[in-house]
């Protein structure tokens, strides 16, 4: 089990404790305020973990690896015999935690996707990126609804972490926006999860 997955299985046996009793679909004040774990605080706790080993893959293996010449990091990786991007890398470990069945989804989001699949979903998902591309220094949370359940969702600015993001961004023919720099806020890491334990 690697470290992701053990600190990720940590985290997710706190989320039984998490007790709503009425949320509203647009208040995430209300679920905060709830006995119990907050969701907030589970959410930062996910973050943490996500962020750690995303900006650990992209400075420690793709930059040093490619900085040293041993292996490039590449969109077409399967093919090219080369490291996943950091992006691809965060996207692959949320369709794995997803097909867990846990409730647990988390993905990277743009308003300046390379890719359409990569760009807000909902309404609420572009005002949650429109809020933290001007003040990345806190989350946008919500209480949204997946048929009848609620989720608690929290969208934390993404940061250019290498050079590796900012290259991929600016020199890729789809992109939006080509002027990116590091420490720049990219998009967003959407995080969800159901809120009350799971039946």
């Amino acid at each position: 089990m690697t470290h992701h997955q053990s600190m990720l299985r940590i985290v997710l046996l706190a989320l039984p404790l998490i007790f709503v009793s009425t949320v509203s679909q647009s208040d995430a004040q209300d679920a905060e305020a709830t006995a119990g774990i907050s969701p907030r605080v589970v959410a930062d706790y996910l973050h943490a973990v996500i962020q750690a080993d995303r900006t650990l893959y992209a400075t420690h293996v793709v930059s040093r690896m490619q900085d040293t010449g041993t292996v490039m990091a590449s969109e077409g990786w399967k093919k090219r015999n080369a490291l996943p991007l950091p992006a691809q890398m965060l996207l692959l470990s949320g369709l794995a935690v997803q097909e867990q069945g846990l409730g647990l989804q988390f993905r990277l989001a743009s308003l300046w996707p390379i890719y359409e699949r990569n760009g807000p979903t909902t309404e609420i998902e572009t005002k949650g990126l429109e809020a933290i591309t001007k003040d990345p220094s806190q989350p946008y949370t919500a209480v949204i609804k997946r048929g009848e359940k609620d989720y608690f969702m929290a969208i934390y600015a993404d940061k250019a972490v290498s050079k590796s993001c900012v290259s991929c961004h600016n020199t890729h023919i789809l992109s939006a926006k080509r002027d990116h720099k590091l420490g720049d806020v990219m998009g967003g890491i959407i995080i969800s999860f159901p809120l009350g334990a799971e039946k």
